[in-house]
């Protein structure tokens, strides 16, 4: 790679040669989920546009699915653009050797548990990976002599049930979180901000609202729904689809336009302690969503079932997101529409039940 600087006065080209220029270095923990698979395939797909030429680090452990970056097979075995490092973010150990050997430039931090269904039934689990993983996370950095830029992913979660009169809700909206998961999102979001304010580093957090995609996982309303219509029109279950709680009010966001705006976030003026909302722009309820994705089923007549193993104890039911001071700071602009993004999520499912593989309703 051949790298040059330019002078602004005359816009004059120098070449400073091509020489050991250094790489930059990206750590993504979490690269095996739908946001670090998507994510690592912006950083190597998109390189060229931006100019740059990242070698990514993926943190994942060692019994994790690599079916979300199985594309990327050949390049991690190449070991040239991308690699892979095995650990556990409770496992201070392999922290260590993870930030020894990436020695990154760019952190981006989404490992958690991260189904907050899930948390009801694991919350202890879900308290010690998404708040003492990132406290072991940040201090190993911090000890270590790299000195990143890092991304620390909380949750919309964190705001939980907020009355209708604060919508849309801005970064200063009081907290109060309706799940184990959103409650570890706080302390994944306090932890990031107080390390950035406490030890001068360069962290900011942000709160992503519902975003969504190809490889979103079926714990998810919306996956779920699409995995059910897919199965119901290859004949695997009866045109039966279970849900839970249909009432609750999101504004949707596609994965790939959340993916441009982290990049975004640390190579555009990055200022450690800030923490930004992050979402798109267009909103309506869980029914209207379902209602979408069966108008785009080529089977009619499916009988929508409320299951109630699909309830949650309490629900964030109103996530509505201002997103003026991450827009202001960065000019990043959701790009994808809602309707784009329902179909390629419908699209995803189905390419996969023609696969041939076998899955649970759930």
């Amino acid at each position: 790679m051949k790298k040059v600087s330019i002078n602004d006065s005359s816009m004059e080209v120098i070449d400073v040669g091509e020489e050991h220029v250094r790489r930059e270095r990206a750590l993504i923990t979490g690269i095996t989920g739908m946001v670090g698979s998507h994510l690592a395939d912006y950083l190597l797909s998109n390189y060229l546009l931006e100019n740059t030429d990242w070698k990514i680090y993926g943190f994942c452990r060692w019994n994790d699915s690599l079916e979300n970056i199985e594309h990327l097979s050949n390049e991690i075995n190449k070991k040239d653009r991308i690699e892979l490092i095995y650990g556990d973010l409770n496992d201070l150990a392999s922290l260590i050797n993870t930030i020894d050997k990436s020695k990154p430039d760019y952190v981006f931090h989404l490992a958690a548990q991260s189904y907050p269904q899930t948390s009801f039934d694991a919350p202890f689990e879900t308290l010690d990976t998404n708040i003492i993983g990132t406290a072991k996370l940040l201090e190993s950095i911090r000890k270590s002599v790299y000195n990143p830029i890092i991304h620390v992913c909380a949750s919309s979660e964190v705001f939980g049930r907020v009355p209708k009169e604060f919508l849309p809700i801005n970064e200063e909206c009081k907290f109060h979180p309706a799940s184990p998961y959103a409650i570890s999102k706080v302390g994944t979001d306090l932890i990031g901000r107080y390390y950035a304010e406490a030890y001068g580093m360069t962290i900011m957090t942000t709160r992503m609202f519902t975003h969504t995609g190809p490889r979103r996982g079926d714990v998810f309303a919306e996956s779920t729904f699409a995995k059910q219509i897919a199965m119901i029109e290859a004949g695997l279950i009866k045109p039966e689809l279970h849900v839970g709680n249909l009432d609750s009010l999101r504004t949707w966001s596609d994965v790939r336009d959340a993916v441009r705006a982290y990049h975004r976030l640390v190579t555009h003026n990055p200022i450690g302690g800030e923490y930004y909302n992050i979402g798109g722009t267009f909103s309506c309820s869980i029914k209207d969503m379902l209602h979408y994705l069966l108008s785009k089923s080529t089977v009619q007549d499916i009988k929508v079932v409320t299951d109630q193993a699909r309830l949650r104890p309490i629900d964030a039911d109103l996530q509505v997101p201002n997103t003026e001071k991450f827009q202001n700071h960065t000019g990043w602009q959701p790009q994808i529409s809602f309707e784009e993004t329902m179909n390629d999520l419908l699209q995803y499912w189905r390419d996969k039940i023609k696969s041939g593989r076998k899955f649970l309703r759930r």
